[in-house]
């Protein structure tokens, strides 16, 4: 009797020290510390690969019993999240970062001619974040002096960070450009090549911003390319500094740069600044014609001729149209 109550004692012994252990195991997972990382940050994709690259990108260490939290109740969906993790236990944190939406959210808009020092000055203002850092992740993530990221409105939570908010335009430009290469390429093209493309649509942004006009615009500077010819376009002159002035007769004879297509053939040597997606577009559409002439006429739309006498005609009447204003 003596050793069956001694056998269910060690049993019992045993049992209650593999329920405490299983009791403490969560327990002590619970209080492992979170690291500090980046308490605003946006998920691309309820992927939770992409869930977890993201905390990792943000400073959160994830092991595998916390890809096991996240998945316990429900994969966080794509979005802007703000988080606190001194708050929560480890387990609540990666549980519950589906409920950590933000609805803390602010529209910006970027517009298309801007300049990267321009977009970020008003980013900076707009959202009290320091300019040099804003500015030292866009040139980190960009590929080009200019045109990196579309013209167009983002939607950006309150509180992210200067690193969490450029990433953030930078991801959802940087989509939609994806879809436009996959429309418009069979293979994946070289970045050169998407250099090119973007100079020429920065050449159409700066000449006109109708979505009608953009395909002519575009139709000229081939038909010019092709001919040999200089395009002799302002807009090439509304680079960097001068990104908004205007051209004139003055400027065009004293600037030197490469950028001056009075004076050099070929396209200049960087994109002038941010595009629209309709200006793409019209860089891979461009209107089949023989137009290698344009003017503004006095509707504020331009004129398109073949022939350097139609041309010289529109000149005429523009010129007679602004002595009468």
């Amino acid at each position: 009797m003596k050793k069956i109550l001694s056998d269910l004692y060690r049993n019992f012994v045993l049992y209650f020290k593999l329920y405490m252990l299983l009791l403490l195991i969560p327990l002590t997972y619970n209080f492992i510390p979170i690291n500090e990382g980046t308490k605003t940050f946006y998920i691309p994709s309820s992927n939770i690969d992409d869930v977890i690259k993201t905390l990792k990108t943000h400073g959160y260490e994830v092991t595998w019993v916390d890809k096991q939290m996240l998945r316990l109740r429900k994969t966080p969906d794509e979005g802007w999240y703000s988080v606190e993790p001194t708050e929560h236990g480890r387990i609540l944190f990666f549980q519950h970062l589906y409920k950590q939406k933000t609805d803390e959210l602010m529209d910006v808009v970027i517009y298309a001619g801007e300049t990267k020092e321009e977009l970020i000055a008003r980013l900076a203002n707009d959202m009290k974040l320091d300019q040099a850092k804003l500015l030292n992740t866009y040139n980190t993530l960009a590929h080009f002096k200019e045109a990196d990221i579309l013209a167009q409105r983002y939607t950006l939570a309150r509180t992210a960070d200067e690193n969490t908010t450029i990433q953030y335009i930078f991801l959802e430009s940087r989509r939609k450009l994806n879809t436009f290469i996959k429309e418009y390429y069979t293979t994946t093209p070289e970045l050169m090549e998407l250099k090119i493309i973007h100079i020429i649509a920065s050449i159409i942004q700066k000449e006109s911003n109708s979505i009608e006009e953009m395909p002519l615009i575009s139709s000229v500077i081939y038909n010019r390319l092709e001919k040999n010819m200089r395009l002799q376009m302002d807009g090439t002159l509304n680079y960097g500094p001068y990104a908004h002035t205007i051209v004139t007769p003055e400027r065009i004879q004293s600037d030197e740069s490469e950028y001056n297509t009075y004076k050099h053939k070929g396209l200049p040597p960087h994109p002038l600044s941010t595009v629209t997606l309709d200006a793409l577009k019209a860089t891979m559409e461009p209107t089949k014609s023989n137009y290698i002439f344009f003017m503004l006429n006095e509707n504020g739309t331009h004129n398109f001729t073949t022939t350097y006498d139609q041309h010289l005609e529109n000149i005429r009447a523009f010129r007679k149209f602004q002595k009468k204003r």
